[in-house]
């Protein structure tokens, strides 16, 4: 089973190695004692306790469908020329890049500031993981 270490465990929620520790002192996050008597948490609880506290920012479009993955954000980018630009979306500790028509840009009236909701749906998605880590 995988076991990630205090500070790997922070990175990949997104908070502090401090943060981590009250959670385990808390009681909030289990922990077990590693070989060398580290303390560490096992994969599939840090998977849970990842999905039980993840914070989504709420949909604003008010608009049904069947993507299931949609990311709130504010635009951080325009590149256009006459045809085509490029707009990059900071959403939460995620960027997103999509590449679109001018004239959808001007359409949408997409600007460095701007309130936007990214949705993707493909029927490709790419999994690696990290060398060495099982």
């Amino acid at each position: 089973m995988t076991q990630f270490r205090i500070a790997e465990a922070a990175g990949l929620l997104g908070v502090s190695d401090d943060t981590v520790r009250r959670w385990i002192d808390g009681g909030t996050l289990a922990a077990v004692k590693d070989g060398a008597g580290r303390s560490v948490v096992d994969g599939p609880v840090l998977a849970a306790f990842a999905q039980s506290h993840a914070h989504a920012v709420a949909d604003p479009s008010g608009v049904g469908r069947s993507a299931r993955n949609q990311f709130v954000g504010l635009v951080t980018s325009v590149v256009s020329d006459k045809v085509m630009a490029q707009v990059e979306i900071q959403c939460g500790p995620h960027r997103v890049v999509s590449l679109m028509s001018s004239e959808a840009v001007r359409e949408l009236d997409l600007q460095v500031g701007s309130l936007a909701v990214a949705v993707v749906k493909a029927t490709t998605v790419i999994v690696e993981t990290p060398k060495g880590r099982s």
